[in-house]
């Protein structure tokens, strides 16, 4: 069992939505941190179909009795109607509810409110290094991060049924993508481009349809919590910068399935593409279940000096090598941004076995770093 960071205890008696990916724990959370609510889970078809036919079930039930305080509505987007019920039962009767779901997109096309603004909002993503007992990095790298993904000895036939099931048919449903096979390309070439800048006009190339609908597909899996955009760091930038932001997948099983990559192990390209998407997701977890939210982007300029993270208003400028030996040349975007921006901790992220600074660079171990990320020591 995995302790998760995603806690719950500053939402007190109110109602909060709770989203998430398929798979990342949702329901495994719920259950444990409220054993006692009634609970409706929506993908049960009797359940489904008898809510679904009549939303006003779950008013009259819960008036029926009076001890039930809180409710939990598992995949609340499969019947957006009810959240008028709940609204009512909320606002009225003081009842808590917990709804989690995979994505608001739907219940937000469907015009639906999303309560006013009168619940919380949570997200709960895939684990992190902190959560897993024992963690082991070529096994998450290669395996991914979703609980059932990470501890699986060979988990390549789950991530084939989550890309089909999920990304290939529940999401092309749930956004009413008419061609289905352009968006089975568009997921390959997304991947392909995780990690770098997004170029909407090589990617429809490459899928034979325009820009524009490339661009609607990649805000799909950003709605649907597949994917996120980091944006370019461009405050009053002295050099010329790039403006188009990168694109990364919410875990790296799922890159890996859809790129068709075979077992990944220390060492070369591959590799190095891993363990930068595994940094950002750990730096993305931070930043969400802190309760710090600071932004995240990079920095990159028209003579191709770079680096990898900017946290919050240039407080930490990151730099990621995955090799075992750091030269003065894996310094220079670090040396580049310090000399344009007043920043706290420049930290180049390796795989040395000790860490070590190098005038006001701090190279660090990736252990060491996300040790002192999750202890609060970077930013706050």
């Amino acid at each position: 069992m995995f302790a998760r960071k995603q806690l719950f205890e500053d939402a007190g008696k109110e109602s909060f939505f709770l989203w998430g990916a398929r798979q990342t724990g949702k329901s495994t959370l719920l259950k444990r941190q409220y054993p006692g609510a009634m609970w409706f889970d929506l993908l049960l078809a009797d359940t489904y179909e008898r809510l679904q036919r009549n939303p006003t079930l779950i008013r009259e039930i819960v008036l029926a009795d009076k001890k039930i305080r809180r409710v939990v509505i598992d995949e609340i987007q499969r019947i957006p109607e009810l959240l008028n019920e709940i609204h009512w039962l909320m606002t009225n009767q003081g009842t808590q509810f917990i709804m989690s779901g995979s994505s608001a997109r739907k219940i937000v096309r469907s015009g639906t409110n999303l309560l006013g603004g009168r619940a919380l909002r949570y997200e709960l993503l895939p684990l992190t290094s902190q959560e897993i007992p024992d963690f082991n990095l070529i096994r998450a790298i290669n395996n991914g991060l979703l609980p059932r993904h990470y501890l699986a000895e060979n988990p390549k036939k789950m991530l084939s049924a989550y890309v089909g099931n999920y990304l290939r048919d529940e999401i092309v449903n749930e956004a009413k993508i008419r061609n289905v096979n352009v968006f089975t390309q568009f997921l390959e070439a997304a991947a392909f481009s995780n990690g770098e800048m997004v170029n909407y006009a090589n990617i429809a190339a490459d899928c034979g349809v325009s820009a524009p609908t490339i661009k609607e597909y990649f805000q799909i899996l950003q709605d649907t919590l597949i994917g996120r955009f980091v944006p370019a760091y461009q405050k009053k930038p002295k050099r010329r910068v790039i403006i188009a932001p990168k694109f990364y997948f919410f875990d790296m099983g799922i890159v890996n399935h859809l790129l068709r990559r075979g077992k990944i192990d220390f060492g070369g390209e591959i590799f190095g593409h891993a363990f930068e998407h595994f940094i950002y997701l750990e730096i993305y977890a931070h930043s969400h279940y802190s309760g710090l939210d600071y932004p995240i982007s990079y920095w990159r300029t028209a003579s191709q000096i770079e680096i990898d993270f900017v946290l919050g208003n240039n407080e930490v400028a990151i730099e990621i090598k995955s090799g075992s030996k750091v030269n003065e040349r894996h310094l220079k975007g670090l040396i580049s941004f310090s000399e344009e921006y007043k920043v706290k901790h420049a930290i180049l992220v390796c795989n040395e076995p000790l860490a070590r600074k190098v005038g006001k660079i701090l190279i660090l171990p990736w252990k060491n770093f996300l040790q002192k990320l999750w202890a609060g020591e970077l930013i706050s």
